[in-house]
């Protein structure tokens, strides 16, 4: 069995496999190559192979033991009918919300409009690099979904006080989400993905109404991956209560975050855990590196624990630290 998956089904304690989020990306060279002629995001998503060959860069170079497909959780509200690009230095931009427009979308539209997507999955799954290695698929959570779509870009600053003005509507949304995002996960996992992760980058946002936009909603994606066979990761990114998420959606893992005590994890959850390292470690020097890896490894030596970040990595991550790091995971005792 390949090391995520042994790792999460098995509870094997012997091996702390390794991937890191983001790892197909800007911090790479030979992505920033191919970024240069392909200005446009959404496009770069949408190309097969460049997606794939995006995707297996990080495992050339530093051996992984996983892949996640290049791809954004945005590339389903672009799916149903709401327009997505991304601006340099600022992020996404979302179009306006027409739910007329996004409600004539069908099974058979969504499935076409990112076909290029799956075949990037099943392109890069019959790669010989991913042998004995997982692809792992992606979508984003309900709650991060709908925040996109209503706020039409990055809620850094918050969310705006009418937020949650319009219930009617936010109900309405979440449902077309819920659907729309389940023949993702099984349009992914049918092109090749055998593992899924559901970032829920702003879950944090929520200190109350968390039961009804995050638990029940991720509850129901979690359920359905489960049904398919396939181990579900979740990152409720920023949540304050990591134990009753668990306990409530029951995830195979849980990815935590890198504001989290990894001590009280430890206490507190029983299952799987993946992530916690701030990517800003990989911006300081080898010996704090070791000194901050080692912690989160220390502290689960007897927990089954994928070594990862508690968020993506950072653009500015220089390739030396991400090979001294991946040398200590693995030689770690």
């Amino acid at each position: 069995m390949t090391p995520i998956k042994n790792c999460i089904l098995n509870k094997d304690t012997t091996k702390n496999p390794i991937w890191l989020m983001r790892q197909a990306g800007r911090y790479l060279p030979e992505f920033r190559e191919i970024r240069k002629s392909n200005q446009d995001f959404i496009k770069l998503c949408l190309n097969e192979n460049l997606s794939s060959e995006i995707t297996l860069q990080p495992i050339k170079r530093f051996g992984f033991d996983a892949a996640i497909i290049f791809s954004d959780i945005l590339m389903l509200p672009y799916a149903i009918n709401q327009e997505v690009k991304f601006e340099k230095g600022f992020g996404p931009k979302l179009g306006d919300l027409n739910i007329d427009k996004i409600k004539q979308t069908n099974e058979v539209n969504f499935t076409n409009k990112l076909n290029p997507v799956y075949k990037a999955i099943s392109l890069t799954s019959k790669n010989h690099l991913l042998q004995n290695r997982d692809l792992i698929g992606f979508v984003g959570a309900p709650w991060t979904i709908l925040v996109y779509m209503l706020n039409k870009m990055s809620p850094k600053k918050g969310l705006p006080k009418k937020f949650f003005n319009d219930t009617l509507l936010i109900n309405n949304l979440l449902d077309i989400i819920e659907t729309f995002l389940k023949l993702h996960i099984k349009n992914q996992i049918t092109a090749g993905a055998n593992v899924i992760q559901i970032f829920d980058s702003w879950a944090g946002l929520l200190e109350n109404k968390i039961p009804d936009y995050i638990y029940k909603p991720t509850l129901n994606i979690v359920e359905y991956v489960k049904k398919l066979g396939v181990p579900v990761i979740c990152f409720p990114r920023g949540i304050k209560d990591y134990k009753k998420f668990c306990e409530i959606v029951k995830p195979d893992a849980i990815n935590i975050d890198y504001e989290v005590d990894p001590i009280k994890i430890i206490k507190e959850i029983k299952i799987p855990v993946q992530g916690g390292l701030d990517p800003k470690v990989l911006l300081t020097s080898k010996e704090n590196l070791r000194k901050e890896v080692e912690k989160y490894l220390t502290t689960f030596k007897d927990h089954p624990y994928i070594f990862n970040l508690g968020h993506g990595i950072l653009p500015e991550t220089k390739i030396d630290l991400v090979k001294e790091l991946i040398d200590i995971v693995r030689n770690f005792k």
